[in-house]
């Protein structure tokens, strides 16, 4: 139980941390208006590494990574709309939002079915 609180609530959360302090440092640039764009491109091959890596020695069933994803998600949502819509008052979600919650869903996914398919 403690291994699958730290691949959901303690990787999720230093990921999101992550994009949330790169965000935070595009919103006073330049580039603030496709900064959404910018961290997707640049967070995307990121995540998927760090990804691959938290999990390279293990097998787990697609259903775990099913979980992960999930969490992931849910909490992406839930600390978004608490740390950007209601502490900035932005208005926040547009298309570049929506394909991080689903690119946030997918890469642990994607990840495990690799890692299924090269090791199990």
């Amino acid at each position: 139980m403690n291994r699958w609180k730290l691949d959901t609530v303690g990787l999720g959360a230093a990921l999101w941390l992550f994009g949330y302090l790169a965000s935070l440092l595009l919103f006073f640039s330049p580039f603030s208006g496709t900064m959404g764009w910018i961290i997707a491109a640049v967070f995307t091959p990121v995540t998927i590494a760090i990804t691959w890596w938290w999990f390279r020695d293990r097998v787990l069933p697609l259903s775990y990574y099913i979980g992960v994803g999930a969490v992931w998600t849910v909490m992406a949502v839930v600390l978004d709309y608490l740390f950007i819509v209601q502490l900035f008052g932005a208005a926040y979600y547009g298309p570049d939002v929506f394909v991080y919650y689903t690119l946030t869903f997918l890469i642990p996914v994607g990840v495990g079915l690799y890692l299924r398919r090269t090791r199990g």
